[in-house]
């Protein structure tokens, strides 16, 4: 017995073991994670750290403030500081997955081929503002070192944050990049081999 199974992008005849395996609610089996895959996982968890480290900065000052009247030094400045880093290496996190809220009522409409397009168009669209953005905020963090713009308390020198900022967005572009080369050439490395992506807006 043989059975058709069509996705997204193609149509291909499935074996009776597969089959079997689909109709007892399994799977394919994963595909193996290579160099690329590794270091995409590495970008989503050092955003995941950032994450960690707003939210302790937060608890701890607010914590602090609350019940024993101590103020943080440069609390302030270190909260909006590492808030900007947590902005751009989630933008990094978010880029490669596309897993932030989009809208797509287009991309919903229309054909599996379509629908391709769109993903393609939409990646490069992002490639390209994330670029600028990416170079932009290299100015700030030159600008903020010729400057030697400090803290308010402790006097700290404020470009190491900029800079870090700064490498998520690097990263950003990186992630994005290969996401564009795996939308137009290997699509069936996306989304743990079957082609389906909404597209990034």
């Amino acid at each position: 017995m043989r059975a058709f199974l069509r996705n997204d992008m193609t149509e291909k005849v499935m074996s009776d073991e597969e089959v079997e395996v689909q109709l007892a609610g399994g799977g394919p089996e994963p595909r193996h994670r290579n160099l690329m895959d590794r270091f995409i996982d590495s970008i989503e968890l050092i955003a995941a750290f950032f994450v960690g480290i707003v939210a302790a900065d937060i608890f701890i000052s607010v914590l602090l403030r609350c019940f024993f009247s101590i103020q943080i030094p440069d609390a302030y400045d270190f909260g909006r500081l590492l808030l900007g880093i947590l902005i751009f290496w989630g933008i990094a996190a978010t880029s490669y997955r596309g897993t932030h809220i989009t809208v797509d009522l287009v991309w919903a409409n229309v054909g599996p081929r379509h629908q391709r397009f769109i993903d393609v168009f939409a990646t490069l669209v992002l490639l390209f503002v994330v670029t600028v953005q990416t170079y932009t905020l290299f100015d700030k963090v030159t600008g903020t070192y010729n400057d030697n713009v400090l803290t308010f308390d402790l006097r700290l020198p404020t470009w190491p944050f900029f800079a870090v900022a700064w490498a998520g967005d690097v990263s950003a572009v990186l992630l994005i990049t290969i996401r564009t080369w795996r939308l137009i050439f290997h699509p069936e490395q996306m989304d743990n081999g079957s082609y389906r992506i909404k597209p990034v807006e």
